[in-house]
């Protein structure tokens, strides 16, 4: 686990907030006991997850491609090649959404934009660490050419149905 104490603060605090905005009906289905809290998310989003990520087009149409989506300090972060359609889209219009799910037995969608980072920075130095210690030490050579952003989430919903 690599969040501190203020990010698992937080993350509940935005998951508890995207709660009470939600509309009914996802109220119906995300019941109070099927609700993930920042603890148990934190357990479960260990490794890679592949993420279902939408961009926005310049003609305002969402596509949708599956990317690895890892969850670091709270937020999750995913790369993809320089030259591609969805970091051409982010370049220009940061908005995504990301959802994560295991069947029927959980969920987690986040809604926001998307922070190009750059791994060279120092500020990302532990997110780098985190690559290796994810992927291994190859991943200095095929992973860390690749560009890599980071969800800033304005809305975060998770659930999980007791598979008992």
């Amino acid at each position: 686990m690599h969040e501190t104490a203020e990010d698992l603060k937080n993350l509940q605090l935005l998951l508890n907030r995207s709660y009470e905005q939600a509309g009914s009906h996802l109220r119906e289905v995300v019941t109070p006991e099927r609700r993930v809290g920042a603890a148990q998310l934190i357990d479960l989003m260990v490794g890679v997850q592949v993420l279902a990520l939408a961009t926005v087009t310049s003609g305002g149409r969402p596509l949708t491609a599956a990317v690895d989506g890892l969850f670091y300090r709270a937020r999750f972060w995913f790369g993809s090649s320089p030259d591609s359609v969805r970091m051409r889209h982010l370049r220009n219009r940061p908005f995504v959404s990301a959802t994560h799910t295991r069947g029927e037995d959980l969920a987690v969608t986040v809604h926001g934009g998307a922070t190009i980072v750059d791994l060279q920075e120092p500020l990302h130095a532990g997110f780098r660490t985190f690559c290796l210690e994810t992927y291994g030490e190859d991943w200095d050579v095929w992973g860390r050419p690749a560009m890599y952003a980071r969800i800033e989430p304005e809305k975060m919903f998770a659930f999980g149905f007791d598979s008992d």
